[in-house]
């Protein structure tokens, strides 16, 4: 597989696996772990190295799981990755970045994935009532203390950016960013990319949608699955105009022979080298799927029709999640 080197140090193949969809967010906690499991190995069989995970998936429940997965696999093979920042330690309400919680956290995350160390931690959301430089400074002690190698930010604001990285180096910004949702490239790309910081899309299938899999939302288990929040998926006239966008996915991928997820996966690794996607799932079959997709580079003339897709409509996620972007 291609590699690149986020934040001009940190090696990981350019199409990694995130492990979320397995056990949380989209499933409950009966989701088949042991498919899950398998599909770690697949991918690391295959060569991907780039894991990652959250405690707030499950909560705690994806970590163990991915722990469990990388059991007896060398730890020099994988970049393991994980966020904090939604679970509080110290008694607060909301997003919690305090210097407290960050060093509760990750002791927390170090012990579920059965590691001496996180190879690339994140901030999961800006907590507004945390100065950034506080949370930063605290993340950095981990890395003096040797718990954590390199640092990240989850769907943070340009300024904020900025004012992290001068507080410690960061390795890798991470936010949604796909066929239907490019606003990275207005504002947070020209940071990262004039600061040296690696990008990591999340969602880069679209939650599913542009894969191709969606033409009704009514399996959707609302208790448990987070697109039953989200606008695009839970409101009939969206999802109906939505799946315009899909469809010429798919159309574009039939023309290339490829499917509509690997000209997905295809499309972000051609929007440059510094660029390494995360896209998640359960199923060792689509993990394969996923990861020949390393091997497809497309033609200028298919980027120019990808380019002028049908815009979509609705929030990308609910009311709540969108409270929570960092815009500074």
């Amino acid at each position: 597989m291609r590699h690149i080197k986020l934040g001009g140090e940190l090696d990981v193949s350019q199409i990694g696996m995130g492990a979320m969809p397995i056990n949380a967010l989209y499933t409950g906690a009966n989701a088949d772990n042991a498919e899950g499991i398998r599909a770690i190995h697949r991918a690391l069989d295959l060569g991907v190295t780039h894991i990652d995970s959250a405690e707030a998936y499950g909560p705690f429940l994806n970590e163990e799981l991915v722990g469990k997965a990388l059991k007896g696999r060398r730890r020099d093979q994988v970049v393991l990755t994980s966020k904090f920042g939604f679970v509080s330690y110290t008694g607060r309400e909301g997003l919690d970045s305090t210097a407290a919680n960050v060093k509760a956290a990750v002791e927390g995350s170090l012990k579920r994935l059965d590691t001496d160390y996180i190879d690339l931690y994140y901030q999961h959301r800006v907590d507004p009532a945390t100065p950034i430089e506080e949370t930063v400074g605290a993340m950095a002690d981990l890395v003096k203390e040797g718990k954590v190698r390199h640092l990240g930010l989850s769907e943070a604001g340009p300024g904020t950016i900025r004012r992290a990285h001068a507080t410690h180096p960061l390795t890798a910004v991470q936010t949604e960013y796909n066929l239907w949702f490019r606003d990275p490239e207005t504002e947070i790309l020209p940071v990262t990319r004039e600061l040296g910081i690696g990008f990591v899309p999340w969602a880069p299938l679209g939650h599913g949608f542009l894969a191709g899999g969606f033409r009704t939302t009514d399996w959707f288990d609302a208790e448990v699955d987070l697109r039953a929040t989200m606008p695009r998926f839970n409101d009939a006239g969206y999802f109906q105009q939505n799946l315009r966008v899909a469809d010429e996915v798919k159309a574009i991928a039939d023309e290339v022979g490829i499917t509509p997820g690997q000209l997905c996966l295809a499309w972000l690794v051609a929007q440059g080298d510094d660029i390494a996607p995360i896209p998640g799932t359960r199923h060792v079959s689509h993990l394969e799927e996923n990861v020949a997709a390393d091997g497809i580079t497309l033609t200028a003339e298919v980027l120019q029709k990808l380019d002028t897709l049908t815009p979509a409509v609705g929030d990308r996620l609910g009311k709540d999640h969108m409270d929570m972007i960092d815009h500074n």
